[in-house]
């Protein structure tokens, strides 16, 4: 047997006409993450569920004016439908609205005003998927900041942010975002620069994106130690490279994957956030249409009208669940040493 270090001869096809090998091509690291997420059902499954509630919030104005014909708003208390051959009120005498026609009107039902629910449904998707993606961008955007900055000064600047991150850290959640809900309630949000009036939805996303920093910075600080000793950032800081330099290329690139496997998760908190807040009277305001205030409307008529609470739950409890489970997979496939979950530390 001899070793040859001449390259392969070209293979002879039956045609003979030469041909090279195929050369096997290379695996990256996202090909493999793709392929993990690929091979799990749930995700698939889960990414359907949420493709679905995505597409069909975004039509809301689509079907609101082209097939039920009304709006969000539209009152039809003095309105009434026919059902199996039968006229009947949307809203009977007593108060008690109509259930599921599965029709062209009032698919899912009226509520105590005569509102169409599937309509409300499809706008209350659009309010919370839209807050719940700006507080994430809020959330991210300062979290990591006060992470960056905490991991790689360190020394006093670490713990001035640790300890402001410690204060928002020992307030609940829940209590933190109803008491910021509940004082820019009436007169909004007068801050600098910053002035927002109180039915905004920007309102509600930047009290949950402020309240959420917590779970971005943490994290964010403690991968940000573990790479300031890496050889390539000390080679940086051994080339006189200013800090913002080293901040910019250096650590935020390798900080962008851990951001990724935070954003489904930190999205299904912010999404469960807001609805607790609306249903309290803190979050979104009426009568803008969100999961939490359609479920909280449907309390006084849960044994006459029960499809008033159950509708918006099963889709904010489905919404919920497809994130958590996209995250969960998306993190076991970009971050299979589970780096990122051992820097989250405990959870509240």
């Amino acid at each position: 047997m001899s070793l040859s270090t001449e390259p392969d001869a070209p293979a002879v096809s039956p045609t003979g006409a030469a041909t090279f090998a195929e050369v096997p091509q290379v695996s990256t690291p996202g090909r493999i993450a793709l392929r993990r997420v690929r091979s799990s059902k749930g995700a698939i499954v889960a990414f359907v569920v949420l493709l679905i509630v995505v597409l069909t919030s975004l039509g809301a104005p689509l079907y609101a004016h082209q097939i039920a014909h009304t709006s969000e708003y539209a009152n039809h208390l003095s309105d009434s439908i026919r059902i199996d051959g039968k006229e009947t009120n949307v809203v009977s005498y007593a108060g008690i609205p109509i259930g599921p026609t599965y029709g062209s009107k009032f698919f899912l039902g009226a509520d105590g005003n005569g509102r169409d629910v599937m309509v409300r449904l499809l706008y209350a998707g659009r309010t919370s998927l839209f807050i719940g993606v700006v507080a994430t961008f809020i959330s991210i955007l300062i979290g990591s900041i006060f992470g960056m900055l905490a991991g790689f000064y360190r020394g006093w600047v670490d713990t001035v942010i640790s300890r402001i991150l410690d204060l928002l850290w020992a307030f609940p959640v829940i209590l933190l975002g109803v008491a910021l809900g509940v004082a820019t309630a009436t007169d909004g949000l007068n801050i600098w620069f910053i002035h927002i009036h109180s039915g905004s939805l920007w309102l509600p996303s930047l009290i949950i994106g402020v309240v959420n920093v917590v779970y971005i910075a943490r994290p964010t600080r403690g991968i940000v130690l573990s790479l300031r000793e890496r050889a390539f950032v000390e080679a940086a800081v051994s080339q006189d490279a200013s800090g913002t330099k080293i901040l910019r290329r250096e650590i935020f690139p390798n900080l962008v994957t851990s951001f990724l496997v935070l954003a489904p998760i930190v999205i299904s908190q912010t999404v469960a956030l807001e609805a607790a807040l609306s249903f309290l009277g803190a979050g979104v305001q009426p009568p803008q249409a969100s999961w939490g205030t359609m479920i909280s409307d449907g309390l006084d008529k849960i044994i006459s009208a029960p499809h008033l609470t159950i509708v918006p739950s099963l889709v904010l409890v489905a919404t919920i669940l497809s994130l958590n489970i996209i995250g969960d997979v998306v993190r076991e496939a970009l971050d299979p040493r589970g780096t990122l979950r051992a820097a989250e530390g405990d959870k509240r």
